[in-house]
């Protein structure tokens, strides 16, 4: 697919925009007095493959939080804040890689000023964080209540405030716990300027409705082209979004590395429990780095036709199964054996 021109912004060692690939990120969610537990979080996150970590610093005590994450993790780290633009002088002086920040509410232009010249100075980006509950009360009374076009306006209002100190590392959010404002508003954005866009439907909810929504919103400004770094907002372990957030390009082919798991619905020509098949399929090929395609179907009927485009794959029987590559059935298998089977193939791939 053809992704949207947009400039390139470097947060640490990661690219944003450009032809950069599209970025996995997710926030902690410890307690910001708690720095070991902070520490500790962010490593986890790293190892389940973030690119790039998100922390609340609500007051000048959290600002230490960065030094010691930053020692830890080789991910590039970001500081969260809001109406205190000295908290956002002091993150840069920490090493912070990049500001989520909102212009509009840290004050005068000369506070502005101060955190542009201090970010310029030191090659860090700023992301500009405007949701439908942060709106102005300008736009509201425009408007009449939060819209697409208002979200717009916001995001592109507080880039200009930037962009009068000669400001322009700038990657711009617009979320909204409604999909579909979300969506209109990140596409009227992406009309209307170059900057890379953070991609998120916020406060989306526990992880069954955090997924949906977010699968709906995310990906389907990525198919557009839409969308250069992206986070899975979900009431979750922040681990489940890093997950989510490369399921989501798996199904669009925009992230290659680690298995593609396909596997039908059942139906009642199966006999075996494919269900639980697939979900041990699925378990043990989670950390896999191999850039494969898997299938587990249920029947041999029309399981590997259906799935020839699988790298590999099996198709239940009754009592026995295939296993399969490409569609073309390399031998039958008993059932209580087609899990070692398929893995000591991919092992072999």
């Amino acid at each position: 697919m053809e992704r949207r021109n947009t400039t390139l912004v470097r947060a640490g060692n990661l690219e944003i925009g450009g032809h950069a690939a599209v970025s996995v990120q997710s926030m902690l969610n410890v307690p910001a007095w708690d720095i070991a537990g902070n520490v500790a979080q962010a490593q986890v996150l790293e190892q389940a493959g973030c690119q790039m970590v998100r922390v609340a610093v609500p007051d000048r005590d959290a600002v230490q939080l960065i030094p010691a994450i930053k020692r830890t993790v080789a991910i590039p780290v970001v500081a969260d804040i809001h109406f205190d633009y000295r908290l956002a002088l002091e993150a840069v002086e920490a090493g912070i890689d990049k500001i989520r920040i909102n212009p509009g509410n840290i004050g005068d232009k000369d506070r502005v000023k101060a955190v542009a010249d201090a970010c310029r100075l030191h090659g860090i980006p700023i992301r500009i964080g405007v949701n439908s509950g942060s709106l102005e009360k300008e736009l509201l009374a425009k408007h009449g209540h939060p819209t697409p076009q208002a979200l717009c306006e916001s995001a592109l209002y507080h880039a200009s405030l930037l962009e009068q100190f000669d400001f322009d590392q700038i990657v711009l959010s617009i979320k909204s716990s409604d999909v579909d404002m979300m969506i209109r508003a990140y596409e009227l954005t992406a009309q209307q300027c170059q900057y890379p866009l953070h991609l998120g439907v916020t406060e989306a909810g526990t992880e069954r409705m955090g997924l949906l929504k977010s699968a709906i919103g995310i990906g389907s400004l990525l198919q557009r082209g839409i969308g250069d770094t992206i986070r899975v907002s979900l009431t979750a372990d922040p681990v489940r979004e890093i997950e989510a957030g490369f399921d989501i390009l798996k199904a669009l082919d925009l992230h290659t590395q680690g298995v593609q798991l396909i596997s039908c619905p059942t139906c009642g020509r199966t006999n075996i429990n494919l269900i639980g098949l697939a979900n041990q399929v699925e378990q043990a090929l989670r950390t896999c780095k191999k850039n494969i395609k898997v299938a587990v179907m249920g029947c041999v009927v029309n399981g590997p036709g259906e799935a020839r485009e699988a790298d590999i794959g099996i198709a239940g029987g009754d009592g026995v199964g295939l296993l399969f590559k490409k569609g073309e059935v390399i031998r039958k298998v008993p059932e209580d054996g087609l899990l070692e089977a398929l893995l000591e193939e991919i092992d072999h791939l």
